[in-house]
């Protein structure tokens, strides 16, 4: 039976209550129910914009998966886990920007999964002893620190507007290929890439401290053009 159909045209006799017709009935007063509350582009269209954020809200649920892979030593499966996250966080920004799907509650729950992906795996790696306990303190506490400052100004009423710098983007790629190494390393390559994995820690917690500087520095510059406007005033 075609939607359109059903959309268009709902029996009003008596004979529309044979119990025949009433999944018919309910089913075409859904759908237009449905498509009064979204008159632009109806419920196909509500559907399709929440595609990025559904596959963003499948990787937050892998954050957890991919936290006890780690600590009960299931390092292939992590690995591959860890790989998931990443396609699908670069399935979901394409749909977005490729399609104009792009929502507010996207802009905020991309990079939240992000950071609790990146946190989440370098707390594992650090409990069971495959990253230097100060590079996982460091990736942490920047974290924590930068949100801290976000909810404090947010508290105050001076909300600022936190853009991602490019240092802070460098930043997260070289956590993510950092993460992704030492997963690669331990669950196939049996310790060939500690080379690499040495410098990729110290070029990470450099840029980790750098990042944090930066953010701290525009947070800084925020309130007290606050403070100065409101003591003149």
């Amino acid at each position: 039976m075609r939607l359109d159909k059903l959309r268009t045209k709902i029996p009003n006799s008596s004979s529309a209550l044979d119990g025949r017709n009433l999944p018919a009935l309910g089913f075409a007063l859904f759908w237009r129910k449905m498509q009064g509350s979204h008159p632009r582009g109806g419920l196909s269209e509500v559907l399709r914009v929440s595609i990025p954020n559904i596959i963003t809200l499948g990787r937050v649920i892998l954050v957890p998966v991919v936290f006890w892979l780690l600590i009960t030593n299931q390092l292939k499966a992590a690995f591959l886990a860890f790989v998931l996250a990443g396609v699908s966080d670069a399935v979901d920004g394409f749909l977005a920007k490729r399609f104009n799907w792009e929502t507010e509650l996207g802009a905020y729950l991309d990079p939240l999964a992000d950071k609790l992906l990146i946190v989440c795996i370098f707390i594992a790696l650090g409990v069971t002893g495959k990253l230097p306990p100060w590079i996982v303190i460091a990736v942490v506490s920047r974290d924590v620190l930068i949100v801290m400052a976000v909810v404090l100004s947010w508290l105050l009423g001076h909300p600022p507007q936190m853009r991602p710098l490019a240092i802070s983007k460098a930043n997260t790629t070289a956590q993510l290929v950092l993460a992704a190494a030492v997963l690669a390393d331990d669950a196939f390559a049996s310790n060939q890439l500690q080379g690499p994995i040495f410098v990729l820690v110290w070029v990470t917690g450099f840029l980790t401290i750098a990042s944090l500087a930066a953010y701290l520095r525009i947070w800084l510059r925020h309130m007290s053009l606050y403070e100065s406007t409101g003591s003149k005033s």
